[in-house]
């Protein structure tokens, strides 16, 4: 399925290339010119910087010499690991860096067709739901000893990963906008996939083999799935190295996620143990690690070339190196794994299908930023949207996305709001807005981050999602996205009149009245007349309207219903009626009485059992 892409600031690859090419010049970007504001925003450039074209710095320039790898990225002088990291991953799947590097033969120098050389090359972002395509020209910023300043690759003559980093320059702004930063934020901009933060406890997975064969099987499945995994150990003093050689506040990218059996010695019972093994790659090209299985460590003379080879535990490039889990849990305290989204005409059942919806936290007469949960008097006026599980349970994950910020550092903004959501459980015939907090369904934690995610499962249902700011009052754009393994559809929860200051629809008189009615279980099952268990399952009926529980089994004995219905009455004093099918009349509300709530509505409260012919 083709996706639309936008040209960033309407510049079109196309259209430019064509022009310096009839004109036959080189292209001088004005939108990212070559100049020091383009570099810093605080700092001055080093002494003896210069600007110039690949053909300047070397003879014969490409943008790729012998495909493309983990090898071609090195930081260089510039703090954004966190970027470095996530193009280390997506280097390694060729599927991934083909969109970010689009018509990547097209792009390519051609000696012997020179005039076909303008001096301008693209590269496409995901930013905000949607592909961007972001042009630049190829001078880079070069250092007084005339190497590259920033991002690198190993072979001097190969400048993809410099001129993709300058994309990304431009589209936050500047380079030093690229200081610091969240690898989840940057595998999201590469794939337009879901980053999810995987927090480890490294005492508890030290101490426990269980754990920690857990935590390789959701690797090793993430992996398999083609997901990108990064790391990174927590910690006050960034950039610090510890003694095993590993730096704090570093993001590193896992590569490789292998079980290795290795021949005991001396042998015991079975004569061979497992290792859970993960290969990692330092955006710095070095290789740090000075533990086990590191380079040259004496745990490798145990397997010669060609059983590394056969067992897939090879060392691909430089600043690749192998860690066991063991050692992985007792330093890395942070994974984030970023799941790929597959847009298809055919969807696979382990594939995630995506809904999503543009909303906006914004001050009109409804102040639609009513801040979190904590602050009651407010929160119900956040956007609210709603989503319906069909099927007995589904693994839903949910990602709420704020608009980027980064672009205003250079004046002294940029910093992202605290946000988070919550998923609130409702009527399963519900079609307005929540005024009133019944149960809560999942919550995610709140983060001054662009994107939160939250993955768990929820029973069948209907379901809200409030995405909102942690304090009421701010405002700004986000981008709510849904994913499900099946037809899950997410749509704005809208009032049920033109003032949605309480329940009560408009419409002619008689004033209804708003009941809710919560259905909770059968208290006993029919003798089945026949052979063969019936299905099991009630019917409330309220004018007109009628909605059903679940289908049960006969032999499920006395099934919790769950279903919470709401009426709006225009005749109030007629009955409501709760139907059993192969089951007593005799249903465990909760409530056994009834009481008159705020705005009309009739509460269930836990109780007993009471008959229901009719309420």
């Amino acid at each position: 399925m083709l996706e639309a892409v936008s040209g960033f600031k309407d510049q079109s690859f196309d259209k430019l290339r064509r022009s310096c090419l009839r004109r036959g010049a080189l292209f001088k970007d004005p939108l990212f010119p070559a100049t020091n504001q383009s570099l810093f925003y605080k700092r001055a450039p080093p002494p003896g910087l210069t600007w110039k074209r690949p053909r300047e710095i070397c003879r014969d320039p490409r943008l790729f010499v012998d495909g493309i790898s983990t090898r071609d990225l090195h930081q260089g002088s510039l703090g954004n690991c966190w970027m470095v990291a996530a193009i280390s991953c997506l280097a390694s799947e060729p599927s991934l860096w083909k969109k970010v590097i689009p018509n990547h033969m097209d792009q390519e120098w051609n000696p012997k067709r020179s005039d076909l050389y303008a001096g301008i090359f693209h590269f496409r972002f995901w930013r905000f739901g949607h592909w961007v395509d972001v042009v630049v020209d190829d001078r880079l910023p070069v250092s007084q000893d005339g190497v590259l300043l920033f991002c690198r690759s190993a072979t001097p003559r190969e400048f993809w990963s410099a001129l993709l980093e300058k994309a990304y320059a431009k589209l936050n702004g500047c380079y030093e906008a690229l200081e610091g930063g969240n690898t989840a934020e940057a595998l999201i901009d590469f794939t337009g996939g879901v980053s999810e933060p995987l927090s480890l406890d490294c005492e508890a997975l030290s101490l426990s083999s269980e754990r920690r064969k857990a935590l390789f099987q959701t690797l090793a499945k993430v992996y398999e799935h083609k997901s990108l995994i990064t790391c990174s150990i927590r910690g006050e003093t960034v950039e610090s190295v510890l003694d095993c050689g590993l730096v704090r506040g570093h993001a590193y990218g896992i590569t490789a996620v292998r079980k290795v059996r290795l021949a005991e010695n001396p042998p015991r019972t079975g004569g061979t143990f497992r290792l859970f093994m993960v290969r990692m790659r330092n955006p710095w090209g070095t290789t740090d690690w000075k533990g086990a299985w590191s380079q040259g460590s004496e745990q490798w003379q145990q397997l010669s070339r060609a059983e590394r080879e056969k067992m897939g535990i090879v060392v691909r490039d430089v600043g690749e190196f192998w860690m066991d889990l063991q050692d992985f849990c007792c330093y890395f305290t942070d994974v984030v794994v970023c799941r790929l989204v597959q847009r298809t005409l055919l969807w696979p059942s382990s594939h995630w299908r995506e809904t999503q919806s543009y909303g906006e936290w914004e001050m009109d007469r409804r102040s639609r930023c009513g801040g979190c949960i904590n602050h009651r008097d407010s929160f119900l006026h956040n956007p609210q949207y709603m989503f319906e599980v069909q099927s007995k349970e589904e693994e839903v994950l949910i990602c709420l996305q704020q608009e980027d910020r980064r672009v205003l550092k250079k004046n002294g903004g940029g910093e992202n709001l605290p946000i988070g959501f919550e998923v609130l459980k409702v009527e399963a015939n519900r079609c307005s807005r929540v005024q009133l907090v019944v149960e809560q369904a999942a919550s995610s934690i709140y983060m001054d981050s662009r994107s939160v995610t939250l993955r768990g499962t929820l029973a069948s249902g209907r379901y809200v999602v409030l995405p909102t700011t942690f304090l009421p009052g701010d405002t700004g754009r986000f981008l709510l996205r849904l994913f499900s393994h099946s037809n899950v559809q997410l749509r704005c929860a809208v009032a049920q009149k033109k003032s949605d200051e309480d329940e009560h629809p408009r419409t002619h008189t008689p004033q209804p009245v708003v009941t809710t009615i919560h259905l909770h279980r059968a208290s006993g099952l029919k003798p089945p007349k026949q052979t063969g268990a019936p299905d099991v399952y009630a019917v409330v009926r309220c004018e007109g309207d009628a909605i059903r529980t679940r289908v049960f089994k006969a032999e499920d004995g006395n099934p919790e219903f769950n279903l919470r219905a709401i009426f709006y009455r225009r005749y109030p004093n007629n009955n409501i009626s709760v139907e059993g099918f192969h089951i007593f009349l005799v249903i465990d509300l909760r409530g056994g009485r009834l009481r008159s709530g705020s705005r009309g509505c009739i509460y269930v409260e836990t109780s007993t059992s009471v008959c229901l012919t009719d309420l």
